[in-house]
């Protein structure tokens, strides 16, 4: 009984024997397109090829379908160079397109196809060669014909976008038989001279046939070993050839690569407007920060003044003045009241008041208070009544004891002697 197998490992192994066929590996094929899709995201190319008996599935990744220099559609008769394979998951048997060339090109199409395959091995498009092209060229140098359209696309475009520059002409051939080595030796004329900081080789558009000199294998190596950057610009967009690849850049007519060559003064005059209005409004920015600075520097030197602070001791100084003399006119009027009462007081209580009622007070002669009980008789004293005083003399002194006993004494009686 034969070996049990998934359908996995069967694919895997039918996959790993035809791509493992030396033949099957490198494969040109020639058939007709069908149902011919490209993928708008990814960017790959899904179609059939087909015969009068049979078909077969087609992928061409982007990466490919990038070169093409044609738009592909049904019922074109179109020769590819592939590789067979399986589509591992579906099972799917098909072919992986690398070049695909409309039918009926022939040997020389097969030729470029190899001597492309041959120099990309070499290195020469591999993309770390390319040289950045100078951002303000003095010097333009141009291989074209002298009579051509191309040299007057690219006179008026970079005299329209930058007059600055100077163009220096390698005029060559660009068809028949000499235009290749004229092409190349003027390439290397101009790198040599040194005065071109980008060379622009050009062509206007044309047939294929007449494109067909820039695949050149002379040209190539020129171009490869200049040391200027070199724009290819040759034909029109969908014209690729073996130069485009060289090229440092590749532009798709002559007036496009004029524009790659020399910078636009219209942008440049904006981008400078714009960098003068940045500088200015940096410069407004700085000077509105100084002119806040200095206002605020202002303000803390004024703080900071002595005057500052006189001003402020001689507001606090005035503000006392004003309290104390409130207050000492407070307590003035306080004292003055407390005062006037007193007044009141002590004249309620003057002895005086009591003489306008008619009493006297016993007095010396200098007007000293006496007391009659210390007093003896015979003596003189003065009697000072409301607005008057009399001199009178003691005749006796009458000492009251208690309600019912009296003492008297005269002057006809010793002293200390009790009367009846």
């Amino acid at each position: 009984m034969p070996q049990v197998i998934g359908i996995t490992a069967l694919n895997r192994y039918v996959k790993s024997v035809l791509e493992g066929d030396a033949v099957l590996a490198d494969l040109a094929l020639r058939g007709e397109i069908a149902n011919f899709v490209r993928h708008a995201k990814s960017g790959h190319c899904y179609f059939s090829l087909r015969d009068a008996q049979s078909s077969v599935k087609a992928v061409m990744f982007s990466r490919d379908a990038a070169r093409l220099a044609f738009r592909p559609q049904d019922g074109m008769q179109v020769v590819v160079r592939c590789r067979v394979s399986l589509y591992e998951r579906d099972g799917a048997f098909q072919v992986y397109v690398r070049d695909l060339m409309p039918d009926g090109i022939g040997a020389a199409q097969m030729a470029f196809e190899e001597l492309k395959a041959r120099l990309a091995a070499e290195g020469l498009f591999r993309p770390e060669a390319k040289q950045p092209l100078p951002p303000m060229p003095s010097c333009v140098g141009v291989v074209t014909s002298g009579t051509g359209a191309a040299l007057q696309d690219i006179l008026q475009v970079i005299g329209r976008r930058w007059p600055l520059t100077r163009l220096l002409v390698a005029p060559v051939n660009v068809q028949g038989r000499e235009a290749a080595a004229q092409i190349a030796g003027g390439i290397r004329a101009l790198d040599a001279d040194g005065r071109a900081q980008v060379i622009i080789v050009a062509r206007g558009g044309g047939s294929r046939e007449d494109l067909w000199v820039f695949n050149d294998e002379g040209i190539a190596r020129a171009a490869f070993a200049c040391r200027t950057p070199l724009i290819s610009a040759v034909g029109h967009e969908i014209d690729y050839t073996i130069l485009d690849f060289v090229a440092d850049m590749r532009a798709p007519t002559p007036s496009a690569a004029a524009e790659l060559a020399v910078p636009d003064q219209a942008q440049i005059r904006r981008a400078l407007a714009e960098i003068y209005d940045k500088m200015h409004k940096n410069m407004q920015d700085r000077l509105h920060l100084c002119y806040n600075d200095t206002v605020t520097a202002r303000q803390n030197l004024a703080d900071l003044s002595p005057l500052h602070g006189i001003e402020q001791r001689r507001a606090r100084l005035d503000n006392s003045c004003r309290q104390l003399g409130s207050r000492m006119e407070t307590c003035c009027r306080a004292a003055q009241t407390r005062f006037a009462h007193s007044l009141q007081v002590l004249d309620s209580l003057s002895p005086y008041r009591v003489l306008a009622r008619g009493y006297c007070i016993p007095e010396t002669r200098t007007g000293k208070s006496l007391c009659l009980a210390q007093q003896q008789p015979g003596q003189q004293l003065w009697l000072r009544g409301d607005g008057c005083r009399a001199r009178c003399r003691i005749e006796s002194i009458e000492v009251k004891q208690n309600e019912d006993t009296e003492k008297l004494r005269t002057g006809d009686e010793p002293a200390g002697t009790a009367a009846g």
